[in-house]
């Protein structure tokens, strides 16, 4: 197979960054499938470090991502593209989608769609939290589960946490409990 050029990670990117709605999350659950399940330009260790290294970036998470998997698949130019092919329209839409609610925020149908649409968004984020440990856990569900849901009750329902504190915990417990360097792979 050819390596894709950094013009057709762009492309992607674009088409993807543009096409998902509910911020970072949905985004990168549809990248990845594309990226790692349907394309296989990235590994799902590369996927995982991609949106590991996005989530302890300061800044927006799926811009950090898409330069990762940018680089990672064609270099700083595919970096540059998939970047570019992200904010670009997104900035002008949310441009645009803010004095659209300047307009129509007080009508209760129009209310009633950015409720449904916020729903949708939500369980977007649940499945792309499903998928980075269905990725990762190889059949161990149990510990990375647990760590998900305590993770989840943490920072919503006792806003007890930061999300730097949630995963400077989640580090801490996968360098104690995860995988040992040098140990086979039992998948």
């Amino acid at each position: 197979m050819k390596p894709p050029t950094a013009l057709a990670m762009g492309a992607l990117l674009l088409r993807l960054g543009n096409t998902t709605f509910g911020g970072g999350d949905p985004a990168m659950a549809a990248m990845q499938r594309e990226l790692v399940d349907r394309l296989k330009w990235l590994t799902a260790e590369q996927h995982g470090l991609a949106f590991g290294l996005a989530r302890v970036t300061p800044g927006t998470n799926v811009l950090a991502y898409c330069a990762a998997t940018g680089w990672m698949v064609a270099g700083w130019f595919g970096s540059l593209l998939s970047v570019s092919g992200v904010v670009i329209p997104s900035a002008l839409l949310a441009v645009w989608l803010c004095g659209v609610y300047d307009i129509y925020g007080a009508n209760p149908w129009f209310r009633a769609a950015v409720a449904g649409v916020v729903a949708g968004a939500v369980g977007m984020m649940a499945s792309s939290g499903v998928s980075l440990i269905r990725a990762r856990a190889r059949g161990r569900w149990l510990l990375p589960g647990l760590l998900f849901a305590a993770a989840v009750i943490a920072a919503m329902r006792f806003n007890l946490l930061s999300p730097l504190k949630i995963l400077a915990a989640a580090g801490l417990l996968g360098a104690l409990f995860g995988d040992r360097p040098g140990s086979e792979d039992p998948a």
